[in-house]
């Protein structure tokens, strides 16, 4: 660079946490990393949520995203400006019907700047510069042209050094704004100034020493204070090049380097000496840019720099460690970025890192990496080749096997930062993988319907390792010297590796030491004993001794298992032993070999949102992680508090499946999910931010907006005069993190005997009308979930003016008045009475008959499932146990078949809960027109349905099972202009004397839990 050309930019300070940020799942990185760089990085999945037209927004396509001094935030689009709460929308637009009456003079917002009043400065891309009043809830529009701004496009909007003052790029030039005299001045293309400046200037910025940066047309040009623009120039012919560019971004770091965003040619940056520099990977037309425009530039507190890329999503630069890597849109994974067309980052005060896209915007919680996710996508090549993840294996080189859906087994090598995908054959190929195990030769052997063997070296793959198992699905599996233990639906295995020969063990009715249940899904070395876990109870084999010792459920006894149907077992440094069941988790907190085995049991009373733990494991802390059907809880083993994880946390697979569980050699730990693998960092602090704040965003009296000053803030008040007796106050929790994990509630402490709950996914208002005259104590308080859950309240005071009527002399008049009419009303009255005797007496006869007939309607309705209009539960049980009763005494048997929408949340969640309803109303119309005459149908509770088919024997009910399934998977459901298709599953049971309603309603539960098990959409008969 040339010296004379560059003033000396002061350096920054440097603010660096200790954690890495922002790590994506797109493009590998094209900079070697560095020492100590998270071996998760490359695997781990950004997750964004998007904002888009569903929710509110005008256009689906953002331009510019910031936050007021409130904490809202504020989106432009193509279509008007959304001011944005986490729940709400006003939308402000050219349109006379606008939020509060605001109208914009062009509705495609280009750049905002938010001041220090509330309000906002607006560059529009043909209405020129705007500012918007938050006292008078208008808009300001400046002149164009001659006392205004150099002409009607705005591109860019930055804070000058002076207070007050903001330089404005435009289609014309640079321009400055004096915000108190409303003053605009020229500061580009003024005589002097580089004859090849061109006026379109897309970018401006002022450094701390004054010098003003202009990124125009043909390059980037700056002046100096007092002087004339001239261009910046490189002696380097690579970045000079580079300066002659579009310049569309300009960024000052931490570390006092200017950041330049070209039209084609990535970005460069120029050091506190002046002297420019490539970045190897983003600078020049080679780039990860892919020579699309850089839009906007943001470095994070960890010391990363976003770029807004005008079609290659956002690349993301590491200073600590140089890696480069690009945030793209995938469309096989829904958590990407929207859109890889993007225009401006912005980062908000708690954090979350926000990117308007050409799809809405999105937001992505850099703090919330306690948890995160692997995802699945073809797209990637350190993504998961399939999206469900059935077993997790750590092998002795501290590599990750995960085996997946459909015969697919995906390797994570996280010292080399590689992904093997394998695929297994034969009858493998669809069969889910449940089970690994290293082999005495250490080969590693995989278990699906058979097992296969895999070299750890090549990877090279054989099937049919043991052919006497081949169509056997395999659910566990442990080396025992030179032996195999092999646990599946049809007992245990031990293969003789030496020999080849194969001993089954089964369980035995009449052999009380025989194994608990058929079904192994879990062995454990224990101290001189292996333990093997069934659905029917653990069975323990003592080493040198026949037989087995079986521990079981016994209801008399409080500390036996909790439930028969075990999994996962885990000791902690302390020696308990924690084991996961179906009926919570139980521990021994002195665990002996020989027993006594007297459990202790943490269940739904202790905390624990949901009772079937899949999978367990206790990390060097000895906390207790447990993976349930619906989300991951986190248990404190001397306490036994339990806190369950949330989005804050960065959950976001909902769902786990049985023993798919291990402890990464770094101490992470890993639980599979159907979707993805979840990994939980237990040691991971986040970057400190400021705690979120709970804040008023808008309040309406008599359903009129008050002005946006007018919103009191903490402690604040408002004052409702004359007949303003109405008043809606919304609020929210500005950190735009899990709006629906959010649990809101409110309350007038003179008015209300407790707190009013918000319920779930509404947004909260706290609503009151009629208000008496006085001073009332408004309180906002809002819960949320998570590791670090906490609730944080806000108040307020609100003072409602009596009216004239309501002074003391007007109350005390009227209650004299009040006396004497008293009086006359009660003679009035007597008379009256008198009078109305013999007509009530005859109204009483004929209301007796009405009522009578109603009763019988009621009792009608209090069968009937007002959605469906068939039987609902309590109507169908009571039905169902005269046909066991009749069953019992006549011998004719029956079946009874529970039928689950598949995914019926995800309906809910993409078409609305008015679609969800009309999807369940035609799945029982189906069900319904399939049924006999004396088979019973109604709807069991939300997407669940059962039959009760009289006389069906268990074949039967099934082939009537699956007419149905059939039936709902091929119909198309028609909700207004969605088309929707879905699938179900069943389970069925047949009654066996002299079985209660309830254990056969269990059996048939247990069966459609198989059913969703085995991947939904399918049917499948109870076990004896």
């Amino acid at each position: 660079m040339r010296p004379a050309r560059f003033p000396r930019l002061r350096a920054c300070l440097i603010v660096l946490a200790a954690a890495l940020c922002c790590l994506a799942t797109a493009a590998p990185a094209q900079v070697a990393p560095s020492v100590g760089v998270d071996p998760w990085a490359v695997y781990e999945s950004v997750w964004f949520d998007t904002v888009g037209v569903t929710d509110g927004l005008p256009h689906s396509t953002t331009t510019a995203i910031v936050q007021d001094t409130r904490g809202l935030i504020w989106i432009g689009t193509f279509g008007g400006l959304v001011r944005y709460d986490g729940y709400r929308m006003q939308v402000f637009g050219q349109e006379p019907d606008s939020y509060a009456g605001a109208v914009l003079p062009d509705s495609y917002v280009r750049a905002l700047m938010p001041l220090d009043d509330g309000g906002l400065l607006i560059g529009t891309n043909a209405g020129g510069l705007v500012r918007f009043d938050p006292s008078t809830m208008r808009f300001h529009v400046y002149p164009v042209g001659p006392g205004g701004t150099s002409s009607g496009k705005v591109f860019a909007i930055a804070r000058a050094r002076e207070r007050g003052e903001f330089l404005v790029a435009t289609e014309g030039g640079v321009d400055r704004l004096d915000l108190a005299s409303g003053r605009i001045t020229h500061e580009s293309v003024t005589p002097g100034d580089a004859k090849d400046m061109l006026p379109r200037t897309f970018v401006v910025a002022e450094d701390k020493a004054g010098n003003i940066w202009a990124g125009a047309d043909n390059g980037l040009f700056m002046r100096r204070p007092g002087g004339h623009f001239a261009r910046v120039r490189s002696n380097d012919p690579a970045v000079d090049e580079i300066l002659h560019d579009q310049v569309w971004a300009l960024m000052q770091d931490s570390r006092g380097r200017l950041w330049i965003g070209t039209g084609q040619s990535g970005a460069i940056y120029i050091d506190a000496k002046g002297q420019g520099h490539l970045v190897p990977g983003f600078s020049g037309k080679g780039g990860l840019a892919h020579r699309r425009t850089v839009r906007a530039l943001h470095e994070t507190p960890q010391g990363v720099l976003w770029a807004a890329t005008d079609g290659a999503g956002v690349v993301t630069y590491d200073f600590n460690t140089g890696r480069l890597r690009t945030l793209s849109h995938d469309a096989a994974m829904p958590s990407s970025l929207p859109g890889d067309i993007t225009r401006d980052i912005f980062q908000d005060t708690s954090g979350n890192i926000w990117v308007a896209t050409e799809l809405g915007a999105a937001h992505y919680d850099p703090n919330g990496r306690k948890v995160f996710s692997v995802l699945p996508s073809p797209l990637e090549t350190h993504t998961l080749s399939n999206a469900n993840v059935h077993s997790v294996f750590v092998d002795p080189r501290g590599r990750v096997w995960l085996g997946l859906g459909m015969g697919r087994i995906d390797v994570l090598d996280l010292g080399k930062g590689s992904m093997h995908h394998l695929q297994l054959g034969g009858e493998q190929a669809e069969r889910d993988v449940q089970a690994f195990v290293v082999a005495p030769d250490g080969s590693i052997w995989a278990g699906a319907q058979g097992i296969s063997r895999i070299d750890p070296d090549t990877f090279e793959l054989k099937s049919s390792m043991i052919p006497n198992l081949d169509g056997r699905l395999i659910l566990s599996m442990q080396r025992d010297g030179d032996d195999i233990l092999i646990g599946g639906y049809d007992g245990l295995f031990r293969y003789d590796t030496v020999h080849g020969t194969l001993e089954q063990m089964r369980h035995d009715d009449a052999d009380p030491k025989s194994l608990v249940g058929d079904q192994v899904r879990f062995i454990v070395r224990m101290p001189d004993a292996w333990w093997f876990a069934t659905i029917s109870g653990i069975s323990i084999a003592y080493d040198g001794e026949k037989g087995f010792v079986n521990l079981r459920h016994d209801p008399a006894d409080p500390a036996s298992l909790p439930q028969d149907y075990t999994g996962s077992m885990a000791f902690d440094s302390h020696g308990r032993l924690w084991l996961g069941t179906f009926g919570g988790i139980a521990y021994l907190d002195a665990f002996k070999p020989r027993g006594p085995f007297r459990f202790g049991v943490i269940a739904a009373r202790e905390g624990l949102s949901n009772t079937k733990i899949n999978a367990l494991l206790v990390d060097h802390d000895d906390r207790v992680w447990a993976s349930m059907a619906n989300g991951v809880a986190m248990i404190d083993s001397a306490s036994h508090r339990v806190a369950d994880l949330g989005i804050r946390d960065g959950l976001r697979i909902p769902s786990y499946i049985h023993r798919a569980a291990a402890e990464a050699p770094g101490g992470e730990l890993m639980f599979g999910g159907l979707g993805g693998l979840t990994v939980v960092r237990p040691y991971w602090v986040a970057p400190s931010v400021a705690p979120p704040r709970l804040a008023i965003t808008q309040v309406s009296v008599n359903e009129k907006p008050l002005p946006l000053d007018k919103v009191p803030g903490e402690g604040g008040r408002v004052v409702l005069d004359g007949d303003g007796r109405n008043m809606r106050v919304d609020f929210a929790l500005l950190d735009f993190r899990a709006p629906l994990e959010t649990h809101y509630a409110y309350r007038m402490d003179e008015a209300d005997q407790a707190w009013n709950e918000v319920p779930r996914g509404i947004p909260p208002s706290a609503i009151y009308t009629n208000l008496a005259s006085g001073t009332y104590t408004l309180r906002l308080r809002a819960t949320m979930r998570g590791l670090d859950a906490r609730t944080v309240e806000t108040s307020v005071r609100v003072t409602v003016t009596p009216r004239w009527y309501e002074s003391p002399w007007t109350l005390l008049a009227g209650i004299a008045l009040g006396v004497l009419a008293f009086f006359g009303l009660v003679y009035l009255r007597t008379l009256y009475l008198r009078r109305r005797a013999q007509l009530l007496q005859a109204q009483v006869d004929a209301r007796t008959r009405d009522l009578k007939a109603a009763n019988e309607r009621l009792d009608h309705l209090a069968g009937t499932d007002e959605l469906t209009g068939s039987l609902n539960r309590r109507r169908f049980l009571e039905q169902a146990e005269r046909v066991r009763q009749g069953a019992a005494n006549d011998g004719i048997p029956f079946s009874l078949v529970l039928i689950d929408i598949d995914e019926f949340k995800a309906v809910n969640d993409t078409y609305g809960h008015l679609a969800g309803d009309t999807v369940i109303r035609e799945t029982m119309r189906v069900i319904s027109s399939m049924c006999r005459a004396d088979d019973l149908a109604g709807r069991f509770g939300g997407e669940e349905f059962i039959l009760c088919l009289p006389g069906a024997l268990a074949e039967h009910a099934l082939d009537i099972t699956e007419r149905v399934r059939h039936a709902l998977g091929a119909m198309v459901i028609a909700h207004g202009d969605y088309r929707i298709r879905i699938t179900v599953s069943a389970g069925v049971a047949m009654w066996r004397a002299p079985e209660s309603l309830n254990s056969l309603l269990g059996r048939a539960d247990e069966a459609l839990y198989e059913a969703k098990n085995e991947g939904r959409n399918r049917s499948r008969i109870a076990g004896l």
